[in-house]
């Protein structure tokens, strides 16, 4: 595994520029762009190694990882009002509130 692998890479579609956009969320902001998403990619990688580089050549520690695994879980503060909203609008739709929940967010992605 190389460093670079452990900070998550987004190549996205920029409207606004007309192009692909690469970055690296958390740690470095839009860095590079072109018409090919392979090769903004291979730009970008390059992009972290040298950035890994300069941290290391100045004997600064590197930004945590971003390219983890996940469990599935994570706690979410509501306040409890909107907490019983919730729970009971999942009674009313017969679904438990997780899994109401994983419903909507996932009709949002």
């Amino acid at each position: 595994m190389k460093e670079r692998d452990r900070y998550l890479k987004i190549v996205s579609w920029s409207e606004e520029d007309k192009c692909y956009v690469g970055s690296v969320p958390g740690w470095i902001g839009p860095c590079c762009h072109g018409d090919n998403e392979e090769k903004v990619y291979q730009d970008l990688c390059k992009i972290i190694d040298e950035w890994i580089a300069i941290y290391k050549q100045d004997k600064q520690k590197l930004p945590p990882a971003t390219n983890k695994e996940y469990s599935g879980k994570f706690i979410l503060r509501t306040g409890p009002e909107l907490h019983k909203a919730l729970a009971v609008r999942a009674v009313s739709e017969g679904d438990s509130l997780n899994k109401y929940l994983v419903k909507k967010l996932k009709s949002t992605l």
